[in-house]
Order: C-alpha cells, then structure tokens, then sequence
C-alpha cells in the first residue's frame, strides 16, 4: 500500500483516527523523532501470542535497523516474515490541567508498520552496526576496537523500510472546559527532557585517558 506522496508515510493503516489534528505524516517530522528517540517497543506475535519489546534502533535514511542475538524471540520471528509495528515515544511535559479529566501529556510520537529483512551481507551489516553505536553517540564507532568477526556473527541485524509510518504529536497547555477557566486552580505545563549526567570513567581504565568530546559534550538532537 503506497504512501499518498513520496515524502508522506501516510497509509490507510497509519492514518490517525484519535484526535487525528494530532496526526503527522511529512518525513522531516517522522525522521527527526526517531532521530532523537533512543528506544522503541516493538510489537509482534509468535503463535498467535501478542508480544511487545523495548529495544535500541538506528534509523539511516528510509531503513530502521534493530540488532541483538539471533537467539532472540522477536529477532527470529521478524527475520522469519512476521509483521511488525515499532512505535517510539518522546514526552515533552505534563499537561496539568483543572480536571483531571483534561490532565494530559505533551509527546511526540512515530508508529511504523512493515516487515523486517535480515541483513546479512558484511559490508551493509558493518554499515548498520556503525548506525547503531552513532545513534546513541555520534562519533562513538570511529573511536571502538575493529568489530571481530565472531561478534559479527554472533548478531543478527534487521532492516525495516520506512515505507508505511505516522507520527502523532501533542503541544501546548491544557484544554479546560470553558467553565474550568475562572476556578482557582493553578494549571499549565511541566516540561520535561533528557538531560545527561556527568560522565563517569570506567574504574579500569589502565591509564589517564581524556573524556572525548563527544561524551563530555553529550546532546541527543532536537528538531520539533
């Protein structure tokens, strides 16, 4: 089922039906949220059981990769043709409004749909590894011990094309009933982000090593 244009994700099955105002389809939204997104859940069913697991993910252009032991569950059925829905979720703030009944959240949200294919060729597989350690820290590979061979095929890599998603998208303050407006209620938004600690060295580093840049200055991307 194609998208409506070739920079929209929008499909029948990725159209928004809640509060479908909240719905985003343009590519820039969706790639700058899983841009910044760390973990997702993946969904799937082996044997008719639903299941849903968080894991990592790196996006490279139209491809979400996931990555872990082929021993994994949802790994094998995914590389076996089972439908998949990834969702990844960033929350921005807490809408605190006079009602509990109007009490929200700000977010920003993707839900993708396909089906998986293994990588298996050592180049696109390298490729796709390097994609994974950037996401988290970019500029992380180039600074790692060379990937062994048995580390290699000792994981399995999937692909997912991005070729059927949506995105859903809440900001500002609350949305009280009219009414709600003159009681002596405090309301508004909490905001919320991820912010980075300060780093803390391995205690087995053998020798006095400096912090790289990239950890000390440690940002995740942030394009709303």
């Amino acid at each position: 089922m194609p998208a409506d244009d070739a920079r929209s994700l929008r499909t029948r099955r990725t159209t928004v039906k809640r509060l479908p105002k909240r719905g985003r389809y343009e590519r820039e939204t969706i790639d700058a949220i899983l841009d910044e997104g760390m973990i997702c859940h993946v969904g799937f069913a082996v044997d008719g059981q639903p299941f849903v697991i968080p894991t990592g993910y790196a996006r490279d252009g139209d491809t979400l990769y996931l990555h872990g032991s082929p021993a994994s569950r949802m790994l094998r059925s995914l590389a076996a043709g089972a439908s998949v829905g990834v969702t990844v979720t960033l929350l921005d703030g807490i809408v605190v409004a006079r009602s509990a009944f109007h009490s929200s959240m700000n977010y920003r949200s993707v839900v993708i749909l396909g089906t998986a294919t293994p990588v298996t060729g050592r180049d696109e597989k390298l490729h796709a590894m390097r994609a994974l350690v950037d996401h988290l820290i970019p500029g992380r590979w180039d600074d790692l011990r060379q990937i062994m061979d048995k580390e290699l095929n000792a994981t399995l890599v999937l692909a997912i094309p991005l070729r059927e998603a949506s995105a859903k998208v809440r900001t500002g303050g609350p949305l009280d009933d009219e009414d709600d407006y003159e009681l002596p209620i405090w309301a508004g938004v909490v905001p919320l982000s991820l912010r980075p600690a300060e780093p803390l060295a391995d205690e087995q580093l053998r020798t006095r090593i400096a912090t790289p840049d990239y950890v000390s200055g440690y940002r995740r991307p942030v394009r709303r």
